[in-house]
This record gives C-alpha cells, sequence and structure tokens, in this order.
C-alpha cells in the first residue's frame, strides 16, 4: 500500500489521512463519558469515511480526566474500533500524563497521536517546547510513534512556529509526523506549507492538516493532506467528497457550500461550537440525551436551540440519524 493512503487504509509508513473528526463526547445525567453513544458515533463516522481524533478540543478532552481518556481508548478498542484510524489527543500540560496517553495509543496502533504544546504556562521559550517534546519521544521510545503538533492558539495561546519543527524534525524525523494547523488564519498554514512541503519536495515525512473545512480546498491545492475538523462530526460526508474531488470543476462550487454549513455551526451566537454540534446531533439522532456539556461550558437554551434548527433548516442541512437511530446504542452506525 503506497503513502497516498487515505483513512480508509493504513500505509507502511503508519501516515493517517483525509478527514478526520475531534469526536464530540456525550455524557450522562451525572457528566460521566457516555459510552455507548460515544462509540455508535465512532462507527458511525467511520462509515462516512471520516477517521477519529478522538479528545481533541470539540471532545471536551481537557475537561476530562487522562484517567478518563485512557478508560474510553480501552472501550474503543474492545468495541472492535479499527486503532488505525484514530488519532488521539495525547498533549497535556504534565509531561507524564502525555506520555502515558501516548504510549497507551501507539500499544494500540492507532496511526498517530494529536499532541498540544503544554498550555498553561505562557511566553515559554522555542526552547523549553523542544525538550517537552524531545522528553515526550525519548520517554515514548517507541519506533511506532507519530505525533502530529496542534497549534491553536486561539485556544492553547502557546503555539507551534516554523523554527520548533525544524529542530523537532532534525532530531525525530521518524517520529514528528506533521500538524493540525487550528490557527484560523491560512497565511499562517501557507507558512508551514512553504517550508516544510512545497519548498522541500524530496522531504515526505511532514503531513499538514488544516483545522477547519473552511480551507480544505486551499491545504489540498498546496499539498496538504486533509482536515481534522469540528464540524466533520455532522457533515463527514460532504467533507470527505471535496477530499477526493479537489482537482474536480467543481471543487470551488464544494468548498462554498462547505463554507456555508460551517458558518452555521461556528456562529457566536451560540455559547460554543461544541454545544451547536451536540445540539444538531440530538436534533437530528431525536435523541436529546446528546445536548449535554461539562462545565464551564453551557448548552444552547430551548429558544437558541429552535434557532439553531430553522437555520439548518434555511440551508437544507440533513444528517442521516434519524432513520437509522444509530447514535443511542453502541452497537449501532
Amino acid at each position: 500500500m503506497s503513502d497516498n493512503a487515505t483513512i480508509d487504509g493504513l500505509a507502511a509508513s503508519k501516515r493517517i489521512r483525509g478527514v478526520l473528526a475531534p469526536v464530540v463526547t456525550p455524557f450522562k445525567a451525572d457528566l460521566s463519558p457516555d459510552r455507548e453513544r460515544f462509540i455508535a458515533h465512532c462507527r458511525w463516522l467511520l462509515s462516512q469515511n471520516c477517521g477519529l481524533a478522538v479528545f481533541g478540543t470539540n471532545s471536551e478532552a481537557n475537561s476530562l480526566s487522562m484517567e478518563e481518556r485512557a478508560v474510553l481508548l480501552e472501550e474503543l478498542v474492545a468495541a472492535g474500533i479499527n486503532a488505525a484510524r484514530m488519532m488521539p489527543g495525547t498533549g497535556c500540560c504534565s509531561i507524564m500524563e502525555t506520555v502515558k496517553l501516548t504510549a497507551q495509543a501507539v500499544r494500540h496502533g492507532c496511526a498517530g497521536v494529536l499532541m498540544l504544546p503544554p498550555f498553561y504556562y505562557k511566553d515559554v521559550s522555542e526552547e523549553g517546547l523542544y525538550r517537552y517534546f524531545s522528553e515526550v519521544v525519548q520517554r515514548v521510545g517507541d519506533a511506532r510513534l507519530k505525533i502530529y503538533l496542534y497549534h491553536i492558539p486561539p485556544v492553547a495561546v502557546v503555539g507551534i512556529t516554523t523554527g520548533l519543527v525544524e529542530r523537532l524534525l532534525a532530531a525525530y524525523p521518524n517520529a514528528i509526523a506533521g500538524m493540525k494547523d487550528s490557527s484560523g488564519d491560512w497565511n499562517n498554514t501557507k507558512t508551514f506549507l512553504d517550508a516544510f512541503v512545497t519548498a522541500s519536495p524530496a522531504r515526505t515525512g511532514f503531513d499538514i492538516f488544516v483545522g477547519s473545512e473552511s480551507f480544505l480546498l486551499a491545504n489540498m491545492r498546496n499539498g496538504g493532506v486533509g482536515t481534522i475538523s469540528a464540524t466533520a462530526n455532522v457533515n463527514p460526508a460532504a467533507i470527505y467528497k471535496l477530499y477526493t474531488e479537489w482537482e474536480n470543476q467543481d471543487a470551488d462550487e464544494q468548498q462554498a457550500k462547505l463554507n456555508v454549513v460551517r458558518q452555521v455551526f461556528s456562529s457566536g451566537k451560540f455559547p460554543s461550537m461544541i454545544a451547536v454540534l451536540k445540539q444538531a446531533i440530538a436534533i437530528y439522532a431525536d435523541d436529546p440525551e446528546w445536548t449535554r456539556v461539562r462545565p464551564p461550558l453551557v448548552e444552547l437554551t430551548p429558544e437558541q436551540a429552535n434557532t439553531l434548527s430553522e437555520e439548518l433548516k434555511a440551508i437544507s442541512f440533513e444528517m442521516e440519524l434519524r432513520r437509522k437511530n444509530t447514535l443511542r446504542r453502541g452497537r449501532g452506525g
């Protein structure tokens, strides 16, 4: 199998590409993770050609304990979810917790890990960040390790620089596999593409994902490998279609349609995109249990939920969930 394999298969070098969802985490009334709904949603996403970036930002990962993340990953594997289509988020402020979660993912054969920088201390030096990632690589000590650096300055504030990537690639060319750029700034993504993809065609070891499908077409045209996007939780098929058809004549039209959907889900009139995603799943699965978020996040009010429903109808948005009722049961999807 070639290195161009998408999430439908895994290349010999363990590369995952295409469309991945930072899988939203359902909660029970006592705010514990809802294992059955979580597994069912993962299965549905896989059926839509979407990989699983579990424990990402929109998974409320930093509202989960390390132990909860570890248990959920074990339960996914036990349920038969293909680890080769998973990229768990493992970045924590504690090196030791990052190492434990990363080693677990590698042990199960996950395609890679998405790793936040340690984000509590601000204005840290490039040297400090280099030591952090270096320490993780050395402590995991496994040749199968594939790290995708997670650049999300709007949330973490601490970011990834080209200088840091250059140093890490020089020291650990096999372990540093790529990055997710969630800066929301295409110029920033283009800077990394220019530095590590288009300017160095011989260097095939650094894959760049955009954090929003709004930049998917531009990313593919400039040598990127896909997107890890929140709205892949609810619109995976359309996003995957553009990923596979980005060279077609109607690619710009497909991108424009994706942008319309994205605008509804990212609207500032709602408390958070996470709450909006969960509300949408609740609507289309006819399952109000999906609306729950962990504090400090809050759910949509009934009025906001109605507004969302009307806006989704206005753009003729649909999810193939209600008929199949796939997200209620762990065996569904």
